[in-house]
Formats: structure tokens, sequence, C-alpha cells
């Protein structure tokens, strides 16, 4: 079979493009196909001279894509892979805007920078669809739709689903929603199976027509179904032991705060354990949602702690805002909507402006391929986010950010090391009392440390609070009824407070 090389074409990001040949021969392709993800080998192009001795390599190294500065940086990354074949992107256009380089207090304060720049985008008359946000785990991408859904910015989270409709979230908040309310129907439906305990379709009928003969839910059929012992008995094992299951863990659960409770539930559950089966990509970021799914219960706490003093249900008061965070519809292929996806995910994509985001050392790159020193595939990865930007580039990471209901301070990803200063400009944090550079309590413009605050509140301020104890006051933002400040609690870890509500008193 002859194939014929064409004398002319376009490369991608990658630089290796070969059409037609493409087309014919499946096992030819680009380089940022050669992703593990997927079960591909780089060795397989790597080698390809060494297999194929006769056969000729074109360097297409012209883009057509993005601007000279996004190629220089993203050319400076990847030239660190030792196991790449040798290429230097180039283009006509002009250097264009340089590479942007933002530093974030915490996750949500990225958040708000990347939707303002989006909102500010969009005023200048363009179009939402334009831009990316892209990041390393799905995760991630709670907290930009949460901002987005305030800011009333339509979003489409591409080749996935949004937070609160992923499979494994739907599982965790059916537990919690049938410990706050056991006549929940949807939620006893979704989860007296989940994980298997051997409830079949047939026991589970029965239980649907008890409840619909006596019009009680389906939680108080089953009750009486095992009350009279009316199953088989393994069936009726099965259905007691759920039950109990359930009991228990509202029982122990009931003097917890929120996000302790959502932890003890995806723990006693089986949920972490049961979609994080596997070592494969899919089973880490199931995991990866169950956890920020305790972030979410952890920032609403937080922020519960501003309103009203009454006492109030949080569990209800969650699982109220998580419908309602669930509730727009995601839009569609054909509307003018920002894009939200994984790193995974964008290839062969293009976005006048993109964010790339989370870029810290155990994000991008991720934990887990650092403890299989498998660093060159999360470099791969930064490239093809990078290369997705035609027109503008922000790469942003936070100083502090909120890993499996933790605070966690964090350094920058490793690869800005790898990104030549001519071609970025770093964007200075507008918060009072925040360092852009070294995410300390000094002003990053004249290095004095703020004296005062909210309530007459300072750094270094040691307080009490009702719920969370003892702790030391770590930094203050904002003015008037937005004030907030930041107190490292010995028992509570980290929390930020709005200062009119949170009631600190001095020790």
């Amino acid at each position: 079979m002859n194939f014929r090389i064409p004398t002319t074409s376009s490369t991608n990001g990658s630089g290796f493009c070969l059409r037609g040949i493409e087309a014919c021969l499946p096992w030819v392709t680009t380089t940022s196909r050669f992703f593990g993800w997927r079960g591909a080998r780089v060795e397989n192009i790597l080698s390809f001279e060494k297999d194929f001795e006769q056969a000729s390599v074109f360097r297409l190294e012209q883009n057509y894509r993005s601007t000279s500065n996004i190629l220089q940086c993203a050319n400076a990354v990847i030239a660190n892979n030792a196991r790449r074949l040798g290429k230097e992107l180039w283009t006509e256009q002009s250097d264009g805007a340089p590479v942007r380089v933002y530093t974030a207090s915490d996750e949500t304060d990225e958040s708000r920078f990347v939707t303002n720049r989006i909102q500010d985008w969009i005023g200048r008359g363009n179009k939402r669809e334009q831009t990316a946000i892209l990041y390393r785990s799905n995760a991630q991408s709670r907290v930009f739709e949460e901002q987005l859904v305030k800011l009333g910015i339509p979003y489409r989270v591409y080749g996935g689903f949004r937070f609160f409709e992923r499979a494994e979230i739907k599982d965790a908040l059916a537990y919690l929603r049938l410990i706050g309310n056991r006549d929940s129907d949807p939620a006893f439906e979704r989860i007296v199976n989940l994980p298997t305990r051997g409830i079949g379709n047939r026991t589970l009928e029965a239980i649907r027509q008890r409840a619909r003969t006596e019009s009680i839910s389906l939680w108080s059929a089953a009750t009486r179904i095992v009350a009279r012992r009316e199953l088989s008995g393994q069936a009726l094992n099965a259905v007691s032991r759920f039950l109990d299951l359930v009991n228990r863990i509202a029982e122990d659960t009931e003097t917890l705060e929120l996000a302790e409770l959502t932890d003890r539930v995806l723990q006693r559950s089986g949920l972490l354990e049961h979609h994080g089966k596997g070592q494969g990509e899919i089973a880490r970021a199931r995991v990866e949602n169950l956890q920020e799914l305790v972030n979410a219960t952890r920032n609403f706490e937080a922020d519960g702690d501003a309103g009203d003093e009454a006492e109030m249900d949080d569990l209800a008061l969650f699982l109220a805002h998580t419908s309602l965070e669930a509730a727009p519809e995601q839009a569609g292929d054909w509307n003018d909507c920002v894009q939200l996806m994984s790193l995974h995910s964008a290839k062969g994509l293009e976005f006048p402006l993109v964010f790339l985001c989370g870029m810290e050392d155990g994000i991008l790159p991720h934990q887990k391929c650092l403890e299989e020193a498998n660093l060159e595939e999360e470099r791969r990865l930064c490239y093809v986010g990078m290369t997705r930007a035609m027109q503008q580039l922000y790469l942003c990471h936070a100083t502090v950010r909120r890993l499996y209901g933790k605070d966690h301070y964090l350094t920058p990803s490793r690869f800005f090391a790898e990104i030549p200063d001519r071609c970025i400009e770093r964007i200075e944090n507008p918060k009072p009392g925040y360092n852009v550079f070294g995410g300390s309590l000094t002003s990053a413009g004249n290095g004095a440390a703020p004296t005062t605050g909210g309530n007459g509140l300072r750094p270094g301020q040691r307080v009490r609070h009702k719920k969370f104890g003892e702790g030391m006051v770590l930094s203050l933002e904002g003015q008037g009824a937005h004030a907030r400040v930041q107190v490292n609690f010995s028992n509570a870890g980290t929390k930020w407070l709005i200062c009119d509500y949170a009631r600190l008193e001095p020790v």
C-alpha cells in the first residue's frame, strides 16, 4: 500500500499533525494524543524512526493558533521533557499580550479573579464561548461553577457533568438527605443498594408495593416489613442492615459540624471505597469529587456563621443550597457560554482567552504523578493547556487551597520556574494585607503590615469564637459590612469569617 505525504500542511499545537498519513494509519498520530490516561505509550512515536528506518520525519513547527509569547512559554516548559521529539513551535503572529500569572489567596479568590476577567471580556463585546477555564482535576470545577451561577454567566462543563450532577456526588447527597429526612423516597431508591448489599429488584418492589398500599414512605414501608419479618432471610438481613446503617450514622453524627458529618458519611457508607476501586484516572477523579464535597460543606458552614444566630439545621440548609446550584440546566453546545474542562478534555480545542488554574505542586503536577515519578506526563498536560490559548493566557495558583476538608499551604507549580520571565506579567492581588509574591501578611505595595481591621482586630491577635474555640488572627481583608478575618483555630483549623457576625472575643 502506498501513502502520499501532502506537500503542504498545517500544524496543531503539537507540531506533528501529519495530514493524510493520520487518516490511513491510526498508529501515526500527534504526540499530544500519546497520553497515559488512554493507555497509549509515548515510546511508540519516539521509536518510530528506529522501527521504520526508511521513514522521513517532517517537523511541522509553524503554529497558526497562538501568539508568540504563549508559544515561547509553552516551548520552554515542554523542553524539559527528555522523552520527546525535539521541535520548536513558532508563529508569524506578533508577540501578543504577555502570559499573565495571578497568585490567589485561596481557591475562592482564584475563582473570583477568573470570573471577573471573564466579565470584563464579555463587557468589551466578546463572546462567552471564546473563554475556557482549564484545571487538572474535575473536582476543581465546583468553585468556578458556584461563582458563575452567582454572576448569572451561562457555562458548560465540556466532556462531563456539573459538580452536583456527578453520580458520586448524587450518591453522597442521597445519604445526607436520608439522614436528614427518612421520608425522602428518591434518596432511599438511590442508595438502598449502594454500595451493593444484596437488595435486589424483587425486594425493592415489595417495599414499593407496601408504600403504595399504605400511603407511606419507602423508609417506613421497609421498617414495617423488617419488623414483621415479611421477607426471606437473606433479603430481610440486607434491608435490616441498611436501615441500621443509616440510623447509626445519624446517631453518631448528630452533634458533628456539617463538614465532619459529611466526611463521616462518606467513610461509614462505603462510598469512598466503592468509587475509589481501581487505580485509573476515573476512580481517582471520583474520590477527589467526594473529597471536594467535604470542602463545599466546610465553606458553606463558614458562610453560615455570617448569618442569623438562630437555631437552624445546617444539613437541611446545605441540601437546599445544592438543589439551587443544580437547578439551572447546563448550557448546550449551541449556547454562548463559558467552557469549563479538565486538561484531559482540552486536546484539540482552541480559545482566544484561557485560564489555566490550580498551578500548584500537588495539583499540577498532580501529587499521584509526583509519587509515581511521572512528571513528564504532567508537563505534557501543562503544555496542552497552555497551547489551547490563542490570544490571552492566564496561569493561576493559590497560596492556600482547601483539600480533603482542610486548608493546605501550597507552593507554586514547579513548571513556573521553567517559564521565561520576559514573556510573563505578574498581577498583584488586590486584597489588602496580602503579598502576591509570597502570600504573607504584609502589603504588596509598601511592605507595611496592616495594623487593625474590622472590629479592631489585628494579625497575630489571639481571639475566641463560641463554636470554634481559641485561635490566632492571620489576616484581614475588606471594609465595612464585607470585612473578613482569617483565623487559625487550634481545634478547627483555618477559617474565614465575616467580622460583623463572627463575634470574636480577644483573649
